[in-house]
């Protein structure tokens, strides 16, 4: 039976691509994705012909005939997305069996996104079972291109739920400013232009806290009586690019049964959050940049434009001026979404923040874990001043998160904190990043002959920081 199911597997992704080949765009050829799926079914035939299907398409596709190990699967392959059927006891059909599995994975598991596999009969009581938490429901006998779209929009929440949870704070993910001088102008600055309609770019390291600056932004801005809408451009597959930023209308594909709204057109007199604005193929930047200067939208398979009254915010953590030198990122793209250029800095530039950020975090997880830790011996503190942070807010947050699991007594030392003692070693030794960074400065410097806006420029930082940086590795202009 798995060799006929391969066959028809093989012919379905050779139809696709043929078809696409053919500029059919209700059709196209399955691509690797990211994406743990967890498949539970007691019909071992249908377990069979999924997990050969899905394994094209996820990074994990497992196949469980009885939820019993259900639980135990999800915590050890990181599941991001169930695919779950209703009944599993012959001849009962009530579906309750599906209710109660749905509301454990709900329960432990809240990330986790449920679909529901059910006839045709059972469903009304998908829709019930969706009102409880369920992500979505795919119909037997199931349609290929819907039960993959389904479960790669499954993954994506996951993802955006995941992402969400891990900012670097607990009160509805308020920005944590601190008082180091460079955050202390970032914030002055934020002050002046959150006001206005003026498009923003930010920039900084992974784990910098870009997406919760954007928000912060939307809070203080005149657009904070509609909620912000978040885009992860590295998570949208290339197929669903423009339905799922510009819309569609019904019959514009496969499965378009009714009209949809874009996320560009949801975010209509509100704030649109471009995260990771890197991460866009240079085709559909083009689109993209279409929409932002008519400030309209055409949804899929229509020719109407529809107005929108949006307020742009983009993030990267990629140096887009080398990007637009290598060909890969556009330069009038960058202009439109470049009006005010703010840079979060890492961590290491802003020391006097990490012990009230590890003390914030130290309170937040003790309450968490109902653990009676209250305070940071001095050499704990000693030691995270020292360590380089390269994963910056985000690592010292799992750090604190983490510490305070292990704690047995009221104190966190050293010993808790498990940190590497490799990454705490002299900051300027030959070869490492500051090395070529001092170096990339000074080069720049003698090229443009002293001029720091062109060296700012050139570098991809402002000004503000090429003098931080200059003062810290003692270079004269």
């Amino acid at each position: 039976f798995d060799t006929v199911c391969q066959r028809y597997l093989q012919s379905d992704f050779l139809h696709r691509e043929i078809a696409s080949q053919a500029n059919y765009p209700y059709l196209r050829p399955m691509k690797k994705k990211t994406g743990n799926i967890l498949i539970v079914d007691d019909n071992r035939n249908v377990l069979s012909t999924l997990r050969l299907m899905l394994s094209d398409v996820f990074e994990k596709a497992i196949a469980l005939p009885s939820p019993k190990q259900m639980l135990s699967t999800i915590a050890e392959e990181e599941i991001h997305a169930v695919l779950l059927d209703m009944n599993f006891v012959a001849g009962i059909n009530t579906g309750n069996e599906g209710l109660f599995w749905l509301r454990k994975i709900n329960q432990e598991y809240p990330s986790v996104q449920v679909v529901l596999f059910t006839a045709y009969a059972d469903i009304e009581l998908a829709v019930k079972a969706m009102k409880e938490g369920a992500f979505d429901f795919v119909e037997k006998p199931w349609d290929n291109r819907k039960m993959i779209e389904t479960l790669e929009n499954a993954c994506l929440r996951y993802r955006t739920i995941e992402k969400e949870s891990a900012v670097p704070d607990s009160d509805d993910a308020k920005m944590i400013w601190g008082t180091s001088p460079s955050m202390t102008a970032l914030r002055k600055m934020v002050g002046k232009v959150a006001v206005t309609n003026a498009n923003i770019l930010i920039t900084g390291e992974n784990g910098t806290g870009k997406d919760v600056l954007a928000h912060e932004i939307h809070r203080m801005s005149q657009r904070s009586d509609r909620p912000i809408v978040n885009v992860d451009m590295g998570a949208i597959s290339e197929t669903l690019f423009e339905s799922e930023l510009f819309g569609h209308v019904k019959g514009a594909f496969t499965d378009a049964k009714s009209d949809r709204k874009g996320m560009i057109e949801e975010a209509d007199g509100s704030t649109l959050f471009l995260d990771e604005i890197g991460n866009l193929p240079l085709h559909q930047q083009a689109k993209l940049l279409n929409v932002l200067q008519r400030r309209c939208v055409i949804r899929v398979g229509s020719n109407t434009q529809v107005p929108v009254d949006i307020r742009l915010i983009c993030a990267t953590n990629k140096n887009l001026n080398a990007m637009i030198a290598q060909g890969s990122f556009r330069e009038d793209l960058l202009y439109r979404i470049n009006t005010i250029h703010l840079i979060l800095p890492p961590l290491r530039e802003r020391q006097s923040d990490i012990i009230p950020l590890a003390e914030r975090f130290l309170r937040h997880f003790a309450r968490y874990y109902a653990k009676p830790v209250q305070s940071l011996t001095d050499e704990a503190k000693n030691a995270l001043t020292a360590h380089r942070w390269t994963g910056n807010i985000r690592e010292l947050r799992h750090t604190i998160e983490k510490a305070v699991i292990m704690a047995d007594t009221r104190t966190i030392d050293t010993t808790d904190l498990q940190l590497q003692t490799d990454t705490t070693s002299s900051p300027d030794p030959e070869g490492t990043i500051e090395a070529m960074e001092c170096t990339m400065i000074k080069n720049a410097i003698g090229k443009y002959a002293g001029n720091l806006s062109a060296v700012a420029f050139k570098l991809g930082i402002s000004r503000q920081t090429l003098y931080n940086k200059m003062k810290r590795y003692g270079i004269e202009p």
